[in-house]
């Protein structure tokens, strides 16, 4: 993120230090480029905190439902659903091995848009998969199919997004949950097809000068007593029928959410804090006292990424005054326009994969855009790109830097070929719906 940030800035500069020693000014009320960037700069700044001021009320709410949903242990019963599903996925991970509990707990989060608390079993997992791992430093064929997956697990709730379109003044803050649904159906499907594909090009090669220390392997070993926990038993799970039942179920909602998207969309938030609050009273959770718990951690995220949304909102605001932005999209945006994709779209498609905290703050920027808003074409576009794929590098960094692993494999490639479909999912559902 570190070069992405310093490029954007010298880019916008560049093209403004241009602009101005080319500049003549029409007429004495003219303003000068790099007076204009530098104006820019400053409202940039004032509108991410307003952003973020707007957001906190609107994190805390939704945070605070799935704090209800997690004490009322609805990431359990996902689990043992999925449970018989994921035996077959990952056939050579023992199905009562702690990294299986991991795995499916962090799909779990994944999937009910829980980012913070996905992200910690995701690390458990890949330290529990390492403990199987003949070839330390390379990843197993599991750890590159967990990886994929975790990339472009299925959504079923994006509420990160969809606090942000509410804190922007979207009419239909919620509208995306079908195009997000549908997106990552197609990552996901594509992913698992990926990464089972590329394993049988991509050969293992053990690193024989990179030896695994042993603080390593007690930082693995007492991760996977953590995960032991985690893992349902046997006679826990539910039986294999009913996990195929409900992924039927899934699927079957996929095209239903996305043909009567638009009629469903407004009853999405308010039925779901109905029957989330409805959930958790009758698994016997002090629905308020973890209403309010959550809320306080929804508070506390809105402030972290303030810092984050003032440095990209700034790089990206100074990039379009510069004239720079306009450019490079109008270049790629008629090609990629007539794909569904327009250029004002392409800066999200384009970061997505490499930064998360970059992603969030393009989206910010585009649908708090009044030429743009969050509720035209490319504001449910832009969305539904940021609620239904993931920062494919980020997690390869933070996933396998936690076991030391150096050769990825075919890892990589995989992610990156299941954020494509997701990229070309979410333009399709959304030209469907609302283009």
């Amino acid at each position: 993120m570190n070069s992405v940030f310093y490029g954007i800035v010298v880019i916008a500069f560049v093209f403004t230090g241009y602009r101005q020693l080319t500049w003549n000014p029409d007429s004495a009320a003219s303003v000068a480029p790099m007076q204009a960037l530098a104006t820019g700069m400053i409202e940039s700044a004032k509108s991410s905190v307003t952003l973020a001021i707007g957001l906190i009320g609107v994190m805390a709410l939704f945070l605070g439902l799935m704090k209800i949903a997690e004490a009322g242990g609805l990431l359990q019963i996902i689990a043992r659903l999925v449970r018989p599903l994921m035996v077959r996925l990952f056939p050579d991970v023992p199905a009562e091995h702690p990294a299986m509990g991991a795995m499916i707990m962090n799909m779990s989060a994944n999937a009910l848009g829980l980012g913070n608390a996905a992200t910690p079993f995701g690390i458990r997992a890949m330290q529990a998969l390492d403990t199987l791992n003949p070839n330390k430093g390379t990843a197993t064929n599991a750890m590159a199919l967990f990886l994929a997956i975790n990339t472009s697990s299925v959504t079923l709730l994006p509420t990160g997004v969809i606090a942000l379109r509410a804190s922007v003044g979207s009419i239909d803050p919620a509208g995306i949950v079908p195009t997000t649904l549908f997106a990552t159906f197609c990552s996901t499907t594509v992913a698992i097809i990926a990464a089972k594909s590329y394993q049988r090009l991509s050969r293992i090669v053990p690193i024989n000068d990179d030896p695994v220390t042993d603080t390593a392997d007690a930082i693995a070993i007492d991760s996977t007593t953590d995960a032991q926990e985690l893992t349902p038993s046997s006679e826990d799970a539910y039986s294999e029928w009913v996990s195929y039942l409900a992924l039927f179920g899934i699927t079957a909602l996929i095209p239903l959410a996305v043909i009567y998207g638009a009629a469903v969309g407004p009853w999405i938030v308010p039925g779901m804090m109905l029957l989330l609050l409805s959930f958790g009273l009758v698994r016997g959770v002090s629905v308020y006292e973890s209403f309010v718990e959550g809320a306080r951690d929804g508070f506390q995220v809105a402030v972290r990424i303030i810092p984050y949304l003032v440095a990209i909102l700034v790089a990206v605001g100074m990039l379009r005054e510069s004239g720079a932005l306009q450019v490079f999209t109008g270049a790629l945006g008629a090609l990629t326009g007539a794909a569904g994709l327009p250029g004002e779209a392409l800066p999200m498609a384009l970061l997505r994969p490499l930064s998360g905290s970059g992603a969030y703050g393009i989206l910010a920027a585009t649908i708090q855009d009044p030429a743009i808003g969050p509720d035209s074409y490319v504001g449910y576009l832009v969305s539904t790109l940021q609620g239904s794929t993931e920062t494919t590098f980020y997690v390869i960094a933070v996933y396998f830097g936690a076991v030391q692993v150096r050769r990825v494999r075919h890892a990589l490639a995989a992610g990156l070929t299941a954020d494509l479909a997701g990229i070309i999912g979410a333009v399709a559902a959304c030209w469907y719906l609302y283009a």
